[in-house]
């Protein structure tokens, strides 16, 4: 497909009809905020070309100063192209810092990046760099580094690299690598990316969490031991299950105070409690923490009681319930077939699983992983229960008598899903036993279960859920499923602008994991935290990020 110039008007030429399908009703505000500022649309200007009422900027006073102290596991630490934990990115969010920054009201705004443009197919983009970044080292932010990581980003040979799928249209598929041309450097705050196919995810992808920069020193393993950043604090010290320390660093001029304000902590401390949420609960009450990563549960209501401050979200994150297609258990591969799949899922009340295993705190989701909150979801309406049709199914299948084995975490709320579903499988004849795992060795094997709960974050578009997680050859796939003709629609669904046709496309990718029965996915989490009262901008993320240079105390 030829490629259009980037146009250099503020807006891109989708902005203009984003708008008026917001204001006739046929698109929400928050797709809205996400399509146009993806675009490259400032978050200021998209407020006001949709025509809606600029937030207002918090009246709460930040004192300068203090320790933060954060109840969230703490995990070991490798390449930041392959974390798979929102923790891992927090930990290093302080001095490994990010081209792009979603934030809770859907918008896209520019970190590392000032701006950018996108041409009119999505097939090459250009990163306007801030000027007058430097490394924590001394060493000037330039388009090199950029360059080098979006190459490390690339590197498919890479061990758990899952940057490398989210950039298909910069990888030469002979080579696995960056491919030649792909990126290009005209000037120190100038990128330029050339894909060899549409992608509209591309800003939303270098939001996520493994997409943190590191210095071009960096050569793998914990970026805490390498220390290089551009962020305004620097690592003190990390024991994995314990505690995770980041501190001012009085000796870098941080870029971004002149740009957003803050830096306003001296110190952070990630606290780590287990995943029994009644000891956060003791730790809040003794007064050894200040926030909570995540309130869940019923433990929301007991921290309302003790007098902490609640904050909500909504969110596209969910809890899966998946067979892996490719398991073998006995010499067999009981999952391959997706009739099979299909009838455990017909046998699973979604409604039910909200009630039971999230307190009834989100909505009801139709075993399609995309969300409403996705920009393009289609709405297929609920998903089917018949656990007679169920059964019925699985002993055509030849697995009336097979017995299952649905493995969780051990907390409280993927626990209380993982039961509700064992309960009602085994409801419909259908047996169930099941295995509960403590957090090291669930975290440790979580794509290799044959049949387990996973928790799925938040993510700005629904195609980056699928690209990351069902795409044949991704490096997420924990549910084996491989189908050339899915693939083939993810990649005409990530090269339309056009809202409409892309929903439509994405309706036949919705309606493909359905009758696939790629998963069972009852639910979509709205998110809570608690904190002491005392600070400010510690609200919950729907990513689960915490931006650390935006938390203080107030004053």
């Amino acid at each position: 497909m030829p490629s259009r110039p980037c146009r250099p008007a503020s807006f891109h030429p989708a902005a203009r009809p984003l708008a008026r399908a917001l204001q006739e009703g046929r698109i929400d505000r928050r797709e809205f905020l996400t399509r146009a500022t993806g675009l490259g649309v400032g978050a200021a200007a998209a407020f006001a070309l949709g025509g809606l009422p600029t937030p207002a900027p918090a009246q709460t006073a930040i004192a300068q100063g203090g320790t933060l102290r954060i109840q969230q596991n703490v995990k070991a630490l490798r390449d930041p192209r392959s974390y798979d934990w929102s923790e891992m990115g927090n930990q290093t969010r302080g001095f490994l810092e990010y081209l792009v920054e979603y934030n809770a009201d859907g918008t896209f705004r520019g970190l590392l990046l000032e701006t950018w443009q996108v041409n009119e197919d999505a097939t090459r983009y250009v990163l306007n760099l801030r000027p007058g970044i430097t490394w924590n080292n001394g060493d000037r932010f330039t388009s090199a580094d950029v360059a080098h990581n979006l190459a490390r980003w690339c590197d498919s040979t890479a061990p758990r690299n899952g940057m490398a799928s989210r950039f298909p249209g910069l990888i030469d598929p002979a080579t696995g690598q960056l491919r030649d041309g792909a990126v290009g450097t005209p000037d120190d705050l100038t990128v330029t990316l050339q894909l060899s196919a549409p992608d509209i995810t591309v800003i939303a992808n270098m939001s996520d969490y493994p997409a943190a920069l590191v210095h071009s020193s960096y050569d793998g393993g914990d970026p805490f031991m390498h220390g290089i950043g551009t962020g305004p604090f620097r690592p003190v010290s990390l024991e994995v299950g314990k505690s995770c320390v980041l501190e001012r660093d009085p000796a870098h001029q941080w870029w971004g105070t002149e740009v957003f304000g803050g830096p306003y902590l001296d110190r952070i401390e990630f606290i780590d409690y287990g995943t029994d949420p009644s000891k956060w609960v003791e730790a809040a009450r003794n007064g050894e923490i200040d926030l909570l990563y995540e309130s869940v549960g019923d433990f929301i209501d007991i921290m309302d009681a003790i007098g902490w401050t609640r904050t909500r979200t909504e969110s596209a994150s969910t809890a899966v319930i998946r067979a892996n297609a490719r398991a073998e258990i006995d010499g067999a591969t009981p999952y391959a077939d997706a009739a099979v799949r299909r009838a455990m899922a017909l046998a699973v009340d979604n409604e039910i699983c909200l009630e039971l295993g999230h307190a009834g705190r989100g909505t009801v989701a139709a075993n399609d992983h995309v969300s409403p909150l996705h920009p393009a979801h289609a709405d297929l309406g609920p998903a089917p229960y018949d656990p007679d049709q169920a059964l019925a199914d699985i002993r055509a299948a030849g697995l009336g008598d097979f017995e299952h084995t649905l493995v969780t975490l051990d907390d409280e709320w993927q626990r209380n899903t993982g039961d509700a579903v064992a309960a009602q499988l085994n409801d419909a004849g259908i047996p169930v036993r099941r295995v509960i795992l403590p957090g090291a060795e669930f975290w440790d094997n979580w794509k290799e279960f044959p049949f387990s709960l996973t928790l799925w974050n938040h993510r700005p578009l629904g195609i980056q859920i699928l690209n990351l997680a069902y795409r044949s050859d991704a490096a997420w796939n924990e549910s084996g499923y491989a189908n050339p003709a899915f693939d083939a629609l993810l990649d005409q669904a990530m090269s339309l602008t056009d809202a409409d046709a892309r929903r439509e496309v994405m309706r036949g990718i919705q309606t493909m994991m359905r009758d696939d029965g790629v998963i069972i996915q009852p639910y979509w989490r709205a998110l809570y935290n608690h904190h002491n009262g005392t600070l400010v901008n510690a609200e919950k993320h729907p990513a689960n990020e915490i931006h650390l240079y935006k938390i203080g105390f107030s004053a």
